[in-house]
Order: structure tokens, then C-alpha cells, then sequence
């Protein structure tokens, strides 16, 4: 709901308010609604507020506890806010304003570093406790809000987007090799803390972080996901009924902790589907569902929109519906403005996708909930069989079914500069390994969870609509539908071609025609089956003087690529072209052109 900064000096300096400016003026896209600054000698804090709990400007941020010492600012929603008010009443506490940020200054007063345990939501927060000239950093448990560092000798700077950490100034914006091998064999996932910049970090999911004055770091883990089964055996009945249960609670809390409307994208997908279908269930009217399309390219590319299937779930539920067609010409002329509100390159054909959707729904409310996540809870990836029907060590079955590049492919890719181990199969390997997963399936799926889906499509959704003033939430990652998820037998969730539990939860809400259609994505064809002047666009740029001085990638595989485009495609169907073309122009459009201002 807002965008996040602050600075705090190790070195008895002022942040420079400046420079706190400066960030905060990368993050106004985020929160168009309010500027706020807040500082307190080695600490200060900026603030973009997008207004959706407690619209009054009593609720503006940074948010400062005078009672408390403590100060705040806050990128998220605390689903549960009103139940933990009560609760911080009941304990004697008095509130000023109405909405969720006061709440997390009183937990953090009461309850201290273990207040993130109570909390049900998605979040990135900084509190600054003037008591003891300490900053406590935390982030939500699937990373669903972002929060990206810098730490330079005499001071730490954090940010909600790395385009502002870079305006602030003095980041080492060089390229980190081992976050290039992850990024070129996880389809552009870096898993926290690195970045693909040396001088960027983020902190991971389900982590708090504790910074003294004197600069000594305290770094926790709160919450892990247990993939173990129940010691008493459950049913598939009860299994189904657990997930009707939570699936309406979650949808419950997303839905009801806003003072604006909210909408729903709809994709044509069962898991959106299904979200209006339980809204309407719940008595849900006058529903606002929002869908996009692209332009068909033809000659075997799939279909460019899901409209045949998004009709009838609006037809069946009388949805107030938008729908929006979007022209090739128009993806390739937003193509630098989306890629520049990118905080990480984002390979993921529906970055673009979201961009363009997010900039017309932000016309109409302020909050949407969207189906990302359910495809990695309950196994709805084409994928995941064919890991399950492999044979080999668990890294073996998952790489080969996974990996966009092998080792040695990706050696061919960079340049010897930045040649490094396989670095990624390390990660992979020590990840699933990790205990408390019953067997393979349940250590992927975990690991997709937990790790991929963080910094693959859930950070797509999060920055393509928040460029927007645009609050996206996803239901599917509720904690609590998650941890449910993850104890069932992966045979369950992959029944049935995948996500049996939802598929059995929408039968007989939702039309036939849409639980058992092949599976889908949300496509645009044209940065996949590379053609005509997006060929010419990527060509342009990696043939580009900024890219060959960058010295980067080898030129033969560049022209490898460049001379047959749609014959070069990673093990789930994304273009090796594509990826190239995307991380060199973000380079230039968030690094190279900061470097020149």
C-alpha cells in the first residue's frame, strides 16, 4: 500500500534530508497519496502513503508513538489488525487512529521482536525505538512486500525499490556473478539476501532484522513452512473441507481489511475464477473483475487472451466487468516505462501483462486480489509430474526439468569475467534438503513456495501494480492456507492433472468448461515467439554500444540467439532471447542512465 525508505548512521552523522527526498521520489508511483519525512539524529525515515485502511490524515506516515519512543514506516497490510486492536485495548493500550500501522507500533511495544508471529499479512516495515537507538527491520513470511538495502561503512539505507536506494547515491551498482548463474537458471530469480547488483540486498521472507546503534546486526528467521504429514491420518474428504474452510477465511480477511473497493483481476484461470466465485458465494455484490488481452501473432503461437473463459465466470456471477484489449504496438511502446519500474529484471512474460492491466484498474479502486500463488501451493505446474516421474538425486530430477540453463550452457552465455561454479545447483541442493519435507515433491514444492515464487511472479504482481497506486493481494499465500497446503500429500494436490483441492472446491460453482480447460498463463505472445519489430527492439539492444561495452555476454551466443530466436526456449517454454534482452535493458534503464544524472 506504500513506498518505504530511510537512512541510519553508524558514524554520529545526520541522514541528509536530501537525500531522503530523493528516495522517496523513486517510491511516489507506489503512494500517490501522501509524502511524509521523519528523523531523530542518526535515523531518518520518507514515506509514501497509498491510502486504503483509515483514509484520515491520522494515519499518514512516517507514524510517530510519542508515548511509545517508537516510530514508523509501513509497506503492507496486517490482515487480522482489528482482532490484535482489541486485543492491545484489552492490555491497556490507547489508539489515535483506526487503521493497521498503529496496531504493529503497539505489538512491537508489547510484544517486541516476536510481533511478526501474530501478524497475518503482507508487510515490509522499519520501526525506529528511540528508547534505545535501535531500527528493527521485517518482512512478511512468502516476501510478498519488498525490502531492499544498502550497507556502506558508516551507514545502512533500505528502500522498497532499489531505484531508490541508487538515487540516494554511493551503491556498488556492479554486477554480482553468483546472482547472474541464479538469475540465468531460475528464469531471473536471485532468492534473498543477494541481488544482481553487488550493493543490493534484500531481506529475506519470513525475516526480522535488529540494527544497533553502533551498527552490530541481529538477523532472525521467525517462521518456516512444514512439509510433514499429520501423525493422524486424514481423509480426502477432510482434506477438501479444511481447504473450503480456510480458503473462505483467507479470502475473508483480504477482502474485509480495506476502506475502499477492491476487485478482483480476473483472469480466465481457475484460481481467479474461483476467487469471484467464492466472493459471490459470500454474498459478495456489485463485484468489480478486471481482465486483460493481447494482440495474436498466429502461426503456432498460443492464444494471446483468456476471454472465452473470463465471460463465463462474469456472465455467471454478473461481475461489473471491465475488459481491456491491448494492441502489439502498445506492449512494444510501454515496454521501457514497465522495465524501469522494475526493482529486479523480470524475465515473466506478464510483467508487461500486469503493467498495462494495473494502469486501467488504477482507474477504478484502489486494491484488487489476484490468483498468484495457488499454481505453487497446490501443484499446478506442468512441471511438477514430470519432476515426479524423473529419476536421480533430488537436484538432478528437479534441474532437469527446470533449470533455463544448464552449467555449462550458462558458461557459453557470460562472459569468462563472470564465469563462477555452479553456484545455483549448490542453492538448489542445500534447499531441498532441508528437514521437516516428507519426500521429493514435498521439498519442491516447499522451495517453490518459500523461495521461487517470491522473487518470480509474486514480485512481478507486487511492482507492475504498485507502479500504478495499486494494491494487488493473493489470497493463496495466507499463511495459514499455505501451512494446510503443504501437509497434504503431494498425490493429493497433483491429482487430476493439479490443484485437485481447488478444482474440487470449484465444481459446481464455477462452469465445468473453466476447472477442466488446459491449463493457462497470462500470455503475450509477442516476448515469447520473438517476431518483426520486437525481434528488431531486442536486436537494438543487445547490438547496442552500452551492451558490448558492458562486455556481459559472449557474442556468439548473442548471435546465436539473434539468428533463430523462436528455436532457443528454456525447459518451461520461456525465450532465451527474451531473457538476454530484458536484464541488459533494465541495466540501462536503472543503472547506466542513474549513473549519467
Amino acid at each position: 500500500m506504500c513506498g518505504i525508505c530511510g537512512e541510519l548512521r553508524f558514524d554520529r552523522a545526520g541522514p541528509d534530508p536530501l537525500i531522503i527526498k530523493r528516495m522517496t521520489d523513486k517510491l511516489a508511483r507506489r503512494g500517490p497519496d501522501h509524502e511524509g519525512q521523519f528523523s531523530d539524529g542518526p535515523l531518518a525515515f520518507g514515506h509514501r502513503r497509498l491510502a486504503i485502511i483509515d483514509l484520515s490524515a491520522k494515519a499518514d506516515q512516517p507514524m510517530l508513538d510519542q508515548a511509545l519512543h517508537l516510530a514508523l514506516v509501513f509497506n503492507g497490510t496486517i490482515y487480522n489488525y482489528k482482532e490484535l486492536r482489541e486485543e492491545l485495548a484489552e492490555m491497556g493500550y490507547a489508539f489515535f487512529s483506526e487503521g493497521d500501522s498503529e496496531v504493529i507500533l503497539k505489538a512491537y511495544h508489547a510484544w517486541g521482536e516476536k510481533c511478526v508471529e501474530r501478524f497475518y499479512g503482507m508487510f515490509a516495515f522499519a520501526i525506529w525505538d528511540m528508547r534505545y537507538g535501535s531500527l528493527f527491520l521485517a518482512r512478511d513470511r512468502f516476501g510478498i512486500k519488498p525490502l531492499y538495502y544498502n550497507l556502506d561503512g558508516p551507514r545502512l539505507r533500505f528502500a522498497s525499490n532499489t531505484q531508490a536506494l541508487i538515487a540516494a547515491g554511493g551503491v556498488d551498482t556492479s554486477l554480482d556473478p553468483i546472482a547472474l548463474h541464479h538469475h540465468f537458471t531460475l528464469h531471473a530469480v536471485v532468492p534473498a539476501p543477494r541481488t544482481i547488483l553487488n550493493g543490493v540486498k534484500k531481506l529475506p521472507p519470513a525475516s526480522t532484522m535488529t540494527i544497533a546503534k553502533d551498527g552490530t546486526f541481529n538477523q532472525k528467521i521467525y517462521w518456516t513452512l512444514d512439509a510433514t504429514r499429520p501423525q493422524q491420518s486424514v481423509s480426502e474428504d477432510d482434506w477438501l473441507a479444511a481447504t473450503r474452510l480456510v480458503m473462505a477465511r483467507a479470502i475473508d480477511r483480504h477482502r474485509l481489511a480495506a476502506d475502499v473497493p477492491v476487485g478482483v483481476l480476473l483472469s480466465g484461470g481457475l484460481d481467479s475464477s474461483l476467487l469471484v466465485g467464492l466472493m459471490a458465494q459470500q454474498g459478495v455484490e456489485n463485484l468489480l473483475t478486471f481482465s486483460v488481452g493481447f494482440e495474436d501473432l498466429g502461426q503456432g503461437a498460443e492464444r494471446a487472451d483468456e476471454f472465452e473463459y473470463s465471460d463465463q465466470v462474469v456472465a455467471r456471477f454478473h461481475t461489473r466487468h471491465h475488459k481491456y484489449s491491448i494492441p502489439n504496438s502498445e506492449v512494444l511502446k510501454r515496454l521501457p516505462e514497465a522495465v524501469a519500474n522494475m526493482a529486479e529484471p523480470m524475465v515473466g512474460q506478464d510483467a508487461i501483462a500486469f503493467y498495462l492491466l494495473g494502469e486501467k484498474v488504477a482507474e477504478e479502486v484502489k486494491v484488487v486480489l489476484s490468483g498468484q500463488g495457488a499454481d505453487e501451493v497446490f501443484g499446478g505446474y506442468f512441471w511438477y509430474p514430470r519432476m515426479d516421474e524423473s529419476s536421480g538425486t533430488p537436484l538432478e530430477r528437479f534441474a532437469q526439468n527446470y533449470f533455463d540453463r544448464d552449467h555449462e550452457e550458462y558458461l557459453q552465455t557470460v562472459a569468462p569475467a563472470y564465469h563462477v561454479p555452479d553456484v545455483t545447483s549448490e542453492l538448489v541442493a542445500r534447499e531441498l534438503a532441508k528437514p521437516q519435507a516428507d519426500g521429493f515433491l514435498d521439498q519442491v514444492l516447499r522451495f517453490d513456495v518459500t523461495t521461487l515464487v517470491v522473487d518470480d511472479p509474486v514480485k512481478r504482481v507486487d511492482n507492475m501494480t504498485m507502479a500504478w497506486g495499486l494494491e494487488a493481494r493473493v489470497p493463496f499465500l495466507d499463511h495459514e492456507l499455505v501451512e494446510l497446503a503443504a501437509r497434504m500429500p503431494p498425490s493429493l494436490r497433483l491429482k487430476e492433472g493439479g490443484k485437485f483441492p481447488l478444482k474440487a472446491l470449484a465444481r459446481g460453482l464455477l462452469p465445468d468448461s473453466v476447472i477442466d480447460r488446459p491449463k493457462g498463463y497470462f500470455p503475450v505472445p509477442a516476448l515469447k515467439y520473438v517476431r518483426g519489430d520486437f525481434l528488431e527492439f531486442m536486436r537494438s539492444i543487445l547490438n547496442s554500444e552500452a551492451c558490448r561495452k558492458r562486455g556481459l555476454f559472449q557474442r556468439f551466443y548473442v548471435d546465436k540467439l539473434l539468428a533463430s530466436p523462436e528455436a532457443y526456449f528454456t525447459r518451461i517454454q520461456g525465450s532465451k532471447l527474451w531473457h538476454l534482452a530484458l536484464l541488459e535493458y533494465w541495466l540501462q534503464l536503472n543503472v547506466d542512465s542513474a549513473l549519467q544524472d
